[in-house]
């Protein structure tokens, strides 16, 4: 053992009072530093107990090391990706970009006292929901709205309201199971509902629901099979008889449309989706529906109906539990807004911009980027295809242009490499090629994916 080598090691108080070390302390956490220090040190003292030769610039690996782990301690959890893959609603990923105008208001309201639950118009007391139940109530037609965390949320609460101790009738067809392995059936009990099962999986009748109706049953519940579809030989009650059969026996005809947008979305390549306003002018009581979905929004767990029954939902005591903050009204009624001019909305809200956006654009952002590249012999502009995603129109792509990369050290490593970069870029590997969809990178993105493609290609 060398002996002299351990004498060589620097002393702690020295490598705190190095320029370099003081100027990294600033920034991050002298605490941190010490501790860290002091740990490098320690490593190097063990290295060279074990027989291993001292390192040359010690003081300089040192400080790398040091920096590495403090900058990535300092750093936040939760930060800006770009998304490459081409799902519009990534649900890893945030689900919908929010509208710019919502980081207006957010910043208006979050550093500065608002009139979240005060009436202006009265002096007194107000309540949040006001904020968005107008504008709700506009655009769907509803006579009521109300808005909670999320659209489990929302059924949880709503037959909390009008079938607590009582049973609801659902078809077989309609138990779906959303994110997270949250089944229907799990949060109708937890609601203090009781699921009763109507008709077969591919086919349920209107004599179906009939048949089990007593006095016993507190609603009939439509579930909107939105993340999945029962294909072939299969038939489904309409709305319009369910709400009829509820009138007669006076008994709540309730939708969960999963996803709920309020746009026709046809023109535009994809499948028929019910709107919400068209299910509120079907006389369907109440209506659920998620604000972070095609409605493009934050997270939210939205609730339109009669008035008769949207008022019984407010006075459940089980909304205190599930009710939104000032961030996220903010944010959903910056976007809501927007709808006032559904042609505004199409250009103005993140997730209607990427699904109506002309291919044209797209294929001209692939070609900006492409240009950049400096190896542009192993990146193509080729045409793919985009999702909705966010568990909307299962069956449903989008045709887009992409950059298909053949890196050659292996399309692993290379999409491992762009997730390494900041920001990260989140890119998608099929048969050992990565493909960067042009539908969901913006514009203001481009130098920073042609950086990081440059970049990744060239290690």
């Amino acid at each position: 053992m060398d002996k002299s080598a351990l004498r060589n090691l620097p002393k702690v108080d020295d490598v705190m009072n190095h320029s370099a070390f003081k100027a990294l302390a600033q920034r991050t956490s002298k605490a941190m530093v010490l501790s860290e220090v002091k740990k490098g040190i320690q490593t190097q003292r063990e290295r060279i107990l074990k027989g291993e030769p001292p390192l040359e610039d010690i003081l300089g690996f040192l400080y790398q090391e040091v920096e590495k782990i403090t900058m990535q301690a300092m750093s936040y959890a939760l930060r800006p990706v770009i998304n490459a893959t081409g799902i519009i609603i990534h649900t890893n990923l945030g689900r919908s970009v929010l509208v710019e105008e919502a980081g207006e208001v957010l910043d208006s309201v979050n550093f500065q006292y608002s009139n979240l639950e005060f009436d202006l118009d009265t002096g007194k007391r107000g309540l949040r929901y006001s904020h968005v139940e107008d504008i709700l109530m506009r655009l769907t037609g509803a006579e009521g709205a109300l808005v909670v965390n999320n659209n489990a949320a929302a059924v949880m609460l709503i037959l909390s309201t009008v079938a607590r101790d009582q049973e609801v009738l659902v078809s077989r067809g309609e138990l779906v199971e959303i994110g997270g392995s949250f089944r229907v059936p799990e949060v109708m009990a937890m609601s203090g509902a009781t699921l009763v099962e109507v008709g077969t999986t591919n086919k349920t009748h209107l004599k179906d629901y009939a048949r089990e109706i007593n006095p016993k049953t507190g609603a009939i519940l439509k579930v909107h099979t939105s993340n999945y579809r029962v294909m072939g030989f299969t038939q489904s009650v309409p709305v319009e008889e369910l709400v009829a059969l509820g009138e007669t026996h006076d008994i709540p005809v309730i939708e969960d449309l999963g996803s709920g947008t309020l746009l026709d979305l046809t023109p535009y390549g994809l499948s028929r989706e019910p709107t919400v306003q068209e299910q509120v002018a079907k006389g369907v009581d109440l209506i659920s529906f998620s604000g972070d979905k095609l409605l493009g929004g934050p997270q939210a767990g939205i609730i339109v109906g009669t008035r008769r029954y949207i008022d019984r939902v407010k006075s459940n005591q089980l909304l205190r539990a599930l009710r939104v903050d000032k961030m996220t009204i903010a944010a959903l009624e910056a976007t809501l807004r927007q709808y006032i001019d559904m042609e505004k909305a199409k250009k103005k809200v993140p997730t209607l911009r990427m699904i109506t956006m002309p291919l044209e654009e797209i294929k001209a952002r692939a070609l900006r980027i492409h240009e950049k590249i400096l190896l542009g012999d192993r990146v193509a502009v080729v045409e793919d295809t985009s999702q909705i995603g966010g568990g909307t129109y299962p069956l449903d792509t989008l045709p887009t242009w992409a950059l298909e990369v053949t890196p050659l050290k292996g399309a692993q490593s290379f999409a491992d490499g762009l997730r390494g970069l900041q920001p990260p870029i989140i890119a998608r590997i099929r048969e050992d090629k990565v493909y960067l969809d042009c539908r969901t990178i913006f514009d203001q993105d481009i130098d920073a994916v042609a950086r990081g493609i440059n970049h990744v290609l060239e290690v």
